[in-house]
């Protein structure tokens, strides 16, 4: 859902898009082509690592040890992750040939989204997300100057969008919920903060240790179900996104063993 209010705010130099088209068409022709692939600060989102170390065939713990180093999240209480640019001359991103994207499939978001921005907010309690676009303008950028245009839902069709954005929208619920402080007094880097970056970004020590600990047990979950959450990443994340709410004091999004009902059931 794309919401058109004015009051929420405009990021600097931005300008907001709503239902009207825009132009932009990235491509070999164009002469700043790969440009915004070098020096870039770009953030990870918990479902871009998963696209990201299943496209290169790792495991998400090798990923964050190799391609992603933290940085300041959008509030002090938890970090956030960046991607590692390459030690070269102009610090292209890991991922660029001179042909292009080499994981193009299974870019981050960020990268789909460009040249726009997205931003969600509840503009009330027991609201649904609303989404906000916005248009950048980087000067190098030439894009903007090519004559195809997309409407907005074109755009999130055209770059497969649907996936990321209900992630990093269920993602941005249990950032906000980190935005409280739930780890108080055990300072930065602490136990539950490790078991929530673990839980976040970490997605196959995450599977490791439902396993070890039995997490799964304390839900009525048939073999397909469990057999589900463990071995598909997005469910998985969407478990551990709402468990990690759950056993932080938040609000209960799952349902324990109930006599009668099956599954995992969110709140």
């Amino acid at each position: 859902m794309v919401h058109e209010e004015e009051s929420y705010p405009v990021p600097p130099d931005r300008s907001r898009i709503g239902q009207e088209p825009f132009h932009f068409h990235c491509h070999p022709g164009v002469s700043c082509y790969l440009s915004c692939c070098h020096n870039v600060d770009l953030l990870l989102f918990p479902y871009d690592i998963i696209l990201l170390k299943n496209q290169l065939r790792i495991s998400s713990s090798e990923f964050l040890r190799r391609h992603a180093e933290v940085c300041e999240g959008s509030h002090p209480y938890f970090p956030g992750l960046r991607l590692k640019m390459a030690e070269q001359e102009g610090a292209p991103c890991p991922f660029l040939s001179d042909q292009g994207c080499t994981v193009y499939r299974n870019r981050p978001s960020a990268c789909r989204t460009y040249p726009l921005e997205r931003g969600v907010e509840r503009p009330a309690p027991g609201a649904p997300l609303v989404a906000h676009y916005f248009m950048t303008h980087h000067p190098y950028c030439l894009g903007h100057g090519e004559q195809r245009a997309y409407t907005l839902r074109q755009w999130e069709r055209d770059q497969a969008l649907y996936d990321c954005n209900m992630y990093n929208d269920i993602w941005a619920e249990t950032d906000a919920f980190f935005a409280t402080n739930p780890w108080a007094g055990e300072g930065k880097a602490g136990p539950r903060q490790q078991l929530a970056f673990l839980t976040c970004y970490d997605i196959d020590g995450f599977r490791a240790y439902v396993s070890r600990h039995g997490i799964l047990d304390g839900f009525a979950l048939n073999k397909d179900e469990r057999r589900g959450v463990l071995s598909d990443d997005g469910r998985l994340l969407r478990f551990g996104l709402a468990w990690i709410e759950q056993i932080l004091g938040g609000r209960a999004r799952l349902a324990g063993k109930q006599k009668g009902k099956r599954g995992i059931f969110f709140a």
